[in-house]
């Protein structure tokens, strides 16, 4: 099992405390920082949000292993051909640790606020769709023209090509307008707030739309609230402050939830193995408490991988 953190961006989290964030999870040994990319806070009002991909950017400069990446960008908000150089050019600066997470948008308040424009579900999965494959031959060797619904490019070729190839994440919940083109051209596909129980449905239908493609399966991976303590005290001490801080109960819903001692967050971790996921996103709300993620490195990491 890979682990990696997940951080809600958008709920005030200063450069400092990126800085801190990207340290701790270097020190504990952890795969990746990925971080979500909003622009407006879900938890309360008066809440800062830095661009993801400039965030993304300038953490590659002053990092030396972890991956880093977006969990996920929507294609609501930025024109395709520019996402796939902002990539290309934090995949430079990192030496090649940077990973693309990809979804088709959904938040409606946001968009209007904002004046992301925000057609209908149809139609924004057509554009994913689009986008998704102008991303991925961005990279490629060859020079190419495309004529779809929504773009038109000729003659594209943008130069640098990143570092090796951008592992490409496809976020969502299992439904076709995400399923289909992320087995076309992603490489992972991330689900969120799922059960072991469900776990297995979702990872068949990514399998059967692979199978379809002719391609080999894609890496699933899971992101879920995560709570750890060294006790159940801990965890309650943990939980509350989460609730503090970001004003959301981390264990509302323990069914989706990675939660409670060490022992029992890996024994958690292993279901969700076992369930068919590969890699596992603990988003972190309380960002300021280093200390767990620290604890992570330490008591869970090496037991899980």
């Amino acid at each position: 099992m890979r682990l990696a953190l997940m951080i809600e961006g958008q709920e005030g989290v200063s450069w400092e405390q990126w800085v801190a964030l990207a340290r701790a999870c270097e020190r504990a040994g952890l795969e990746g920082l990925f971080r979500s990319d909003h622009y407006t806070s879900f938890l309360g009002e008066g809440r800062g949000a830095l661009d993801a991909w400039s965030t993304v950017t300038a953490l590659a400069a002053i990092t030396e292993r972890i991956h880093l990446g977006t969990l996920v960008s929507p294609a609501t908000f930025r024109h395709p051909s520019l996402l796939a150089r902002m990539v290309a050019s934090a995949s430079h600066i990192s030496g090649g640790r940077v990973e693309l997470g990809f979804g088709a948008g959904w938040n409606e308040d946001e968009h209007r606020r904002h004046g992301f424009a925000f057609p209908p579900a149809p139609e924004r999965f057509a554009i994913f769709a689009e986008q998704l494959e102008i991303i991925r031959r961005s990279w490629g060797p060859e020079p190419f023209d495309l004529a779809s619904e929504h773009y038109r490019l000729e003659g594209a070729n943008p130069l640098p090509k990143p570092l090796g190839r951008v592992n490409l994440i496809v976020g969502g919940r299992g439904l076709p307008g995400t399923v289909g083109p992320a087995a076309r051209f992603a490489d992972e596909y991330n689900t969120a707030f799922a059960t072991p129980e469900e776990v297995p449905r979702r990872r068949a239908l990514i399998d059967e739309a692979c199978a379809q493609a002719a391609r080999p399966p894609l890496t699933l991976s899971l992101m879920a609230n995560c709570v750890v303590g060294e006790d159940r005290a801990a965890v309650a001490r943990r939980a509350a402050h989460v609730r503090e801080l970001a004003g959301e109960d981390p264990l509302a819903a323990p069914g989706y939830a990675i939660e409670g001692t060490v022992d029992e967050v890996i024994e958690r971790l292993r279901q969700f193995e076992q369930a068919g996921v590969e890699r596992v996103m603990l988003r972190h709300l309380a960002v300021d408490d280093l200390d767990m993620i620290e604890l992570i490195g330490r008591e869970v990491l090496p037991r899980v991988r």
